[in-house]
């Protein structure tokens, strides 16, 4: 068959692209961020590495150089920045605000870079980018020398355990190459940097715009530089996974694949470490041990597996590991705790409600936890503590965070895989936090749950009853306290064992130390929870009458609880009606101002979404609302 000149052509692209696939494929990958004040010059240096590197199509090329000449601002020249500047605002205003991310290589490696955005304001951009990359490349304009943004940029780099810094002295070419700028520049930065423990960096004195110590070739203007140029350094510098590969082994379970009788694999991405077929291997947290079988990929069976690979491992023994669970090595096994003390990055807009309840991903662990009123926010300016009652966005601050069950850890420092976590709102799914856990709380380790021999199931039997917890939610004079009260009632002529807790009654003594706003409502809530819950553990249906205005908290509640136990009564009274009785006078302070964080006044309500019960005390009396309940509830056993 003769082929076309098409055909040809094709069949030479097919083997052009093999090839560079096959040139790039078994190469190491370094992942870097560029970082820095505004207008030090960060897109342009990136735009330089992808010029220099070949990186650019024609195509390309051409429009960057049109685009130069109608928005650029190097005159006549090339501005590289275009490169990476994508977004229509950050052209419009010359600066960066996204997290741009670029591809490039050289003979030696492939690299993925971030360009940081500069402006304070976009801290948790700067940290998305961070928290993947090995190196970090801390622009200084020559002209202006180590500013603010210089030394909070390096704060982050450190504290997110990027170990690699380059201080990169950008714009010598502004300065005459003048190397007692450059000196002054590395002298300044070296005392701040030893002042936050910063051990060690490179400092490279370039320039992104005419490509001084950029590329390989040392450059003439600067003869009194000795040191690598910048893509040298990025082309030897050591990798993460290199020294991961020197630890315990650690593969966190992504996936169980059991296709049929004969075959059960755990699949996911080594982290730490390596292994081997026989090797000895826990299963944590259930600590039960196996040796591998197998390790499986999709070319084939290996011998042996590393970090940074995906693999599929078998076991010689059928034991319960799932997804969320680690296989670690059997004598090194990684941390399990409940408890820990963090750092945490705010990303939200809303701030952080200490005691609420949020999903806490780390690796492929998903569990709900709540965090403590902040020990401290560091101010990212100076690095001083100081107190805080909360987390504003991009505000860095120290907490405990707790759990609701054991996850599987490391210290952040020591494997930042499995030791940095990210915190999603319930409700919205948005990532609000990304977090580092220092260290496990001592209490966590000294508190164990003690088993004992009458269960709650025992104590429901004892009381011929199913244990349920009857929450009434309303405003303030919604009237739950009433009805509530008027349920208990008739449960008792029923022979039912109940117990009714009532706002203020628990104010007197269990929460008196709390007072209405909003964190101390969360942590009232939380509280009543966890009693109501050892109530219905000792077989009780237990009612409680509470403003409980937050639907996070509600939720929280009942997930403390057997599905089914939990009844939410909404006791449907519009403001108008409830302000109306006024039977304490609370809603008269209120709008005199005398009371603050009054819910429907000046602190909100969020009504049920699909609450199990609903009664309206306009439309029923006292006794026809109970009636209702009770009619649903039933029967209780």
């Amino acid at each position: 068959m003769n082929k076309s000149p098409a055909y040809e052509v094709d069949a030479l692209i097919a083997e052009d692209i093999g090839a560079y696939l096959h040139q790039h494929q078994n190469k190491q990958l370094l992942r870097f961020i560029t970082c820095g004040s505004v207008d030090d010059g960060k897109s342009t240096l990136i735009g330089r590495l992808l010029y220099d590197s070949k990186m650019i199509f024609e195509d390309q090329l051409a429009a960057l150089e049109s685009d130069s000449k109608r928005v650029g601002t190097q005159g006549q020249e090339i501005d590289f920045a275009l490169l990476v500047d994508g977004l229509a605002a950050e052209r419009e205003q010359g600066i960066t605000i996204d997290v741009a991310y670029r591809f490039f290589s050289t003979e030696k490696r492939k690299f993925i870079v971030a360009d940081c955005p500069g402006h304070e304001q976009y801290t948790r951009n700067m940290v998305t980018g961070a928290s993947t990359a090995d190196l970090a490349v801390i622009l200084v304009d020559a002209r202006k020398g180590v500013l603010v943004q210089t030394r909070r940029h390096s704060y982050i780099a450190h504290l997110l355990g990027i170990r690699h810094l380059v201080l990169a002295v950008n714009k010598m070419d502004l300065v005459d190459y003048d190397q007692q700028v450059f000196d002054t520049i590395v002298a300044e930065y070296r005392a701040f940097a030893t002042e936050i423990g910063i051990e060690s960096f490179t400092a490279i004195p370039i320039s992104g715009f005419k490509g001084d110590n950029i590329t390989a070739a040392p450059s003439a203007n600067t003869p009194w530089y000795a040191g690598p140029s910048l893509i040298a350094h990025l082309e030897t510098v050591e990798i993460a996974n290199t020294a991961a590969q020197a630890r315990a082994f650690r593969m966190p379970v992504q996936w169980v694949n059991r296709p049929n009788l004969d075959f059960r694999g755990f699949a996911g991405l080594i982290t730490d470490g390596s292994i081997r077929k026989g090797d000895k291997v826990r299963v944590v947290p259930a600590g039960k041990t196996s040796s591998v079988a197998s390790i499986v990929t999709f070319n084939g069976e290996l011998d042996q597996a590393v970090a940074g690979q995906s693999v599929m491992l078998t076991l010689a023994d059928e034991i319960d590991c799932s997804r969320g669970d680690m296989i670690a090595a059997a004598g090194d096994p990684p941390q399990v705790s409940d408890q820990f003390e963090v750092t945490i990055v705010w990303m939200s807009d809303e701030a952080l409600k200490p005691g609420r309840g949020y999903w806490l991903k780390l690796g492929t662990q998903t569990v709900s936890a709540n965090v403590a009123e902040p020990k401290y926010e560091v101010c990212i300016n100076t690095f001083e503590h100081l107190a805080a009652k909360t987390l504003e966005l991009n505000a860095i601050g120290v907490a405990e965070l707790r759990t609701d069950k054991p996850i599987v850890f490391e210290p952040y420092g020591a494997s930042r895989q499995l030791g940095g976590f990210i915190l999603i709102d319930k409700f919205t799914n948005a990532t609000v936090g990304a977090g580092m856990i220092h260290f496990s709380l001592r209490r966590a380790e000294n508190v164990h749950w003690q088993p004992v021999s009458i269960t709650r199931e025992d104590h429901a039997v004892l009381k011929n009853q199913k244990p349920r917890v009857l929450w009434f939610t309303g405003l303030s004079g919604s009237g739950k306290s009433t009805i509530a009260n008027e349920v208990e009632k008739r449960l008792n002529l029923m022979n039912r064992h109940t117990f009714l807790l009532d706002g203020d009654n628990v104010r007197h003594g269990l929460n008196r130390d709390l007072g209405f706003t909003e964190a101390d409502r969360i942590e009232n809530i939380r509280r009543i929870g966890e009693v109501a819950k050892l109530m219905a553990d000792a077989g009780l249906v237990v009612l409680t009458a509470f403003i409980s205005p937050f639907r996070a908290e509600r939720r929280m509640v009942r997930e403390m609880l057997p599905e089914g136990e939990f009844i939410e009564i909404f006791v449907d009274t519009p403001l108008s009606v409830a302000e109306a009785r006024d039977v304490k006078g609370l809603y008269k302070k209120a709008r005199a101002g005398q009371l603050k964080n009054f819910t429907g006044i000046d602190s909100p309500y969020e009504e049920p979404e699909a609450a199990e019960i609903r009664v309206n005390t306009v439309e029923m009396t006292v006794e026809e609302a109970a009636d209702h309940i009770i009619r649903k509830i039933l029967p209780l056993k």
